[in-house]
């Protein structure tokens, strides 16, 4: 435990993803919080354990055509088709005030080849930014028929060697739910020489338009995110954290310090908050304050010990 001058307590929130040190466990997550300047003025970026921006693909892209978000019950779906500016305007738009904020800065990419996957992967390493890249592995493989690389294990692992090979950072791979046996591909992004996973990445579903007998999303099927898929996120990192060795940061539906540290006690180092920022744009940092407050109550010498500490016998 450390201590303020005049005996104050401060909790010990620091946790470690791989040689990434963050100052806590929380990081934002991407596709939820823009490239972090919209949320400059609605709560202190600098307090965040990370930021993770929205995606980047090698061109932009103007993402799908409206309607492409709608609410659900105890959730949110999307199919916003991953819209972004490209590597090229990210490095040179938005990077340099990334740069500005002090926290650790973590790019998520995403690509239709190994080739675009590799080639984002060798521009951002030239940005003394950027601390680490997370994969979106649930993009199609156009060379293979538009299978999603991270619904077959030796594409994840393809993906995550091409990109490890090109980075001069940790690598963060992001799994996909919608899969038979995520710990299959946990372990084979592993073995691809990943130095962390997360997860889950959105589940795909469906709403309509009773009146119109439409689907109510203009691309038919989207990815659903919020409370709703928070115990199927759960259970999945509690797998996963009994089939791999390395780190890994708990996804889906945390909106308060206690979703936050149930996926802590089932084996995340870490969090993201995504979709609570839509409804609670101060929810990263209500969350840090949260867990903070829970090692202080708890007497703990420091947040890492909540790390699997789940009991189950």
């Amino acid at each position: 435990m450390e201590y303020l001058n005049g005996g104050v307590r401060i909790p010990d929130l620091r946790v470690d993803i791989g040689p990434l040190s963050l100052a806590n466990p929380v990081m934002t997550a991407s596709g939820t919080f823009g490239y972090a300047r919209e949320f400059e003025s609605l709560l202190n970026l600098r307090r965040l354990g990370a930021i993770i921006v929205k995606g980047i693909s090698l061109h932009p892209r103007s993402g799908n055509p409206p309607p492409r978000i709608i609410e659900t019950a105890c959730g949110m779906l999307n199919a916003i088709g991953l819209q972004n500016v490209g590597v090229d305007r990210f490095i040179v738009e938005k990077i340099p005030y990334l740069g500005t904020l002090g926290v650790p800065i973590i790019v998520n990419i995403l690509g239709d080849s190994l080739d675009e996957y590799r080639h984002i992967t060798e521009k951002l390493s030239g940005c003394g930014t950027v601390a680490a890249i997370e994969i979106n592995i649930s993009c199609p493989n156009v060379k293979k028929g538009g299978v999603a690389f991270g619904a077959d294990p030796a594409m994840a692992a393809a993906v995550t060697r091409t990109v490890r090979e090109a980075a001069a950072v940790p690598v963060i791979v992001k799994l996909s739910p919608n899969v038979t046996d995520v710990t299959v591909i946990a372990k084979a992004v592993e073995d691809g020489g990943a130095t962390a996973v997360s997860l889950i990445n959105t589940l795909i579903g469906m709403a309509i338009d009773l009146k119109r007998r439409r689907p109510a999303l203009a691309n038919v099927c989207g990815g659903l995110s919020g409370p709703a898929i928070k115990p199927v996120a759960l259970r999945m990192v509690y797998q996963v954290a009994q089939a791999v060795s390395i780190p890994i940061i708990g996804i889906g539906g945390i909106a308060t310090a206690e979703d936050a540290l149930e996926f802590m006690l089932a084996g995340a180092t870490a969090v993201q908050i995504g979709t609570a920022n839509f409804v609670n744009p101060r929810a990263s940092e209500e969350v840090v304050d949260g867990i903070g407050n829970y090692v202080l109550q708890e007497k703990l010498p420091s947040v890492r010990e909540v790390i699997g500490a789940l009991e189950t016998g």
